[in-house]
């Protein structure tokens, strides 16, 4: 062996050596490490087993107590599961099928046997799009109960039993025995879908002191309107309690809401401005707690609001193991919601008792016979202006005719302003003014009870046509959707109080508005103390209107141009040829030179501003 091999060999061993040395010491520390991994996993496991047995323990102790909702929250479903087949469940891949009639179009998604998505048909977006109630992965529905261990149906895959044109069988079976199986049925010619929630063979599965399950529905409701705020304004969430008069709601007026119910449920809805998802009980719900909350106007989802219910129901045992329930997904019309029966049509926001009276007695049977003749809602809106102001010309004739008896006292009460300049002297001049008034027969109230009463006709008005679908993307002229605004000017940019846009009805009804007042206005004389009232009435009134109204349903800006219009041609007519001041000032002379006797009105007045007057007295002596 030469020199040179010597030294290579040499160094060869040395760094096998090496390496062998190396080698060990790092076995050494993987084998303390290890050994740390080991000692925490053992640690690990004895901590899950002591939390397992205590939570054993808590659970022996809730089923004894019956207290199914307290065993869903102390018992989270995971992916692995006692019951062999809800394991396999839980890893099942999701399967799809479609119900769909002349009405709505709904898929289900095995997972969870639920809605995924429904399409309302015969309608569109107002950008032209299909209108998806529920877009699809924005619902959420489970069932959660004790079933040895605490299962929500939204976290198994159910196999796919049966199906048809118009229903589908799904079932989640147990390795114990027995199976949970939902079924939809999805009659022709209907917006409702019926569901059956059964436990079959569950007595030896479900402990026999549970006796209630829970039913989650968590829905994120669309955008489906041009104007957001209009839309945010009439959707809200709602439900009823059996036999009452009207539902409940949250949200009204685009509000964030929630609240917890401990008592009986009938129905609740998720209800946009024109269409609603609502699910019923066959019987009740035992109690419920319902939350709303609205999205932005920029939020990127292009969602309106998201609603949630949490309810519970009875479980019966046996056979009675079911739960039956009706959704209804579909428009908010009227007659339509009206024959789903429990109140359902007062949904829609027509106002309180008489105001919501009026539009269900009056208003919607006369808008719905003259939709018999005519196809144009605009001529319809024309229309039933007409009538209204035909039906309440009697009590805007006598208004007008108290005004004008006032008007022919403008001399007289020009006179009184000149005579009693000073503020203290105002009582001496409204005393005055009564005299004035008791001689010439005129009632001061005559002119304001006339409006009063038509008040809640117009108030009707203004809560009916945001609320109609009849006139959801109808066009009049250059409007091309009723129910939402019309706008002739976008800004691209926002204006604070009026918004993006300019909508034409809403400046024709603040002109016509300025005109009508600037008429009445002219009537109110020089009087100093009316200054206010005047710039309020011409000025402030119009301004503040077309501010309300510009983001509001283009027919209800329309309603109120045409009321103002009429109303502006019915004062000309009535002081042209009705009202004639000349005539007036002769009654109210021929009345003035009578003894007049005072009325228990104008009695208690003169003496209410005779003790006035007297501690008035009395504090400047003092």
């Amino acid at each position: 062996m030469n020199k040179n091999s010597f030294i290579g060999w040499t160094l060869i061993m040395l760094i096998f050596v090496g390496f062998t040395f190396y080698q060990s010491k790092e076995a050494k520390k993987q084998m303390a490490i290890q050994a740390q991994i080991d000692s925490v996993a053992r640690a690990e496991a004895r901590a899950q087993f002591l939390e397992d047995s205590i939570r054993t323990a808590a659970l022996d102790s809730l089923v004894q107590a019956g207290d199914s909702a307290a065993i869903a929250a102390a018992t989270p479903a995971g992916t692995i599961y006692k019951d062999s087949l809800l394991s396999s469940a839980a890893q099942g891949e999701a399967q799809y099928v479609t119900l769909k009639n002349d009405k709505v179009e709904i898929v289900f998604t095995s997972r969870g046997a639920q809605p995924y998505s429904v399409k309302v048909n015969d309608y569109l977006t107002w950008d032209g799009n299909d209108l998806y109630l529920i877009k699809p992965e924005n619902s959420k529905y489970r069932v959660s109960v004790y079933a040895g261990e605490s299962i929500s149906t939204d976290d198994f895959t159910f196999n796919v039993a049966q199906k048809t044109d118009s229903s589908v069988v799904m079932i989640l079976p147990f390795a114990q025995g027995g199976y949970i199986s939902q079924t939809y049925k999805l009659p022709k010619g209907s917006y409702e879908l019926e569901n059956e929630l059964a436990f079959v063979g569950m007595d030896g599965v479900i402990p026999s002191n549970v006796s209630s399950i829970d039913i989650d529905w968590g829905v994120n409701i669309p955008r489906l309107e041009k104007g957001y705020k209009n839309e945010k304004m009439y959707s809200k969430l709602d439900f009823y309690y059996p036999d009452e008069a009207k539902p409940e709601d949250l949200g009204r007026g685009g509000r964030d809401a929630s609240k917890n119910v401990p008592a009986k449920v009938k129905w609740f809805a998720f209800q946009q401005q024109f269409f609603s998802a609502i699910l019923t009980a066959d019987n009740e719900f035992s109690s419920g707690d319902f939350s709303v909350k609205f999205y932005g106007e920029d939020d990127e989802t292009n969602n309106l609001m998201s609603c949630t219910a949490k309810m519970r129901a009875d479980l019966g045992r046996g056979e009675n193991a079911k739960f039956k329930s009706t959704f209804y997904f579909g428009p908010n019309h009227y007659s339509t919601l009206k024959a789903l029966g429990d109140k359902k049509e007062k949904v829609i926001q027509l106002g309180g008792s008489l105001v919501g009276w009026i539009s269900r007695f009056v208003i919607i049977p006369t808008f719905n016979f003259l939709n018999r003749f005519i196809s144009s809602y605009g001529l319809i809106i024309l229309l039933m202006t007409i009538l209204i102001k035909l039906v309440i010309s009697p009590l805007t004739i006598k208004s007008f005719m108290s005004s004008a008896k006032m008007q022919a006292l403008k001399p007289e009460i020009d006179e009184l302003n000149k005579k009693y300049p000073k503020q203290e002297d105002a009582m001496k001049k409204q005393q005055a003014q009564m005299e004035l008034y008791r001689k010439a027969e005129i009632n001061p109230m005559g002119g304001c009870l006339p409006m009063l009463l038509q008040f809640p006709v117009l108030w009707a008005m203004f809560r009916f046509f945001p609320a109609s679908i009849e006139l959801r993307q109808e066009g009049f002229l250059w409007c091309h959707d009723l129910s939402a605004y019309d706008s002739i000017v976008n800004f691209g940019f926002r204006v604070p109080l009026l918004g993006d846009h300019l909508s034409l009805f809403a400046v024709l009804m603040a002109v016509t508005m300025f005109f009508y007042s600037r008429m009445t206005t002219a009537q109110m004389g020089d009087d100093p103390n009316m200054a206010g009232m005047k710039f309020m009435n011409l000025w402030l009134m119009p301004i503040m209107m077309l501010f309300i109204c510009n983001n509001l349903s283009a027919a209800l800006s329309y309603y109120y141009f045409l009321s103002n219009l009429i109303t502006i041609i019915q004062t000309f007519v009535i002081k042209k040829w009705i009202v004639k001041p000349d005539e007036i000032r002769a009654k109210i002379k021929a009345a003035s030179s009578k003894p007049a006797k005072k009325s228990k009105w104008q009695q208690r007045l003169e003496e209410a501003q005779r003790m006035q007057q007297e501690q008035l007295k009395q504090q400047k002596r003092r």
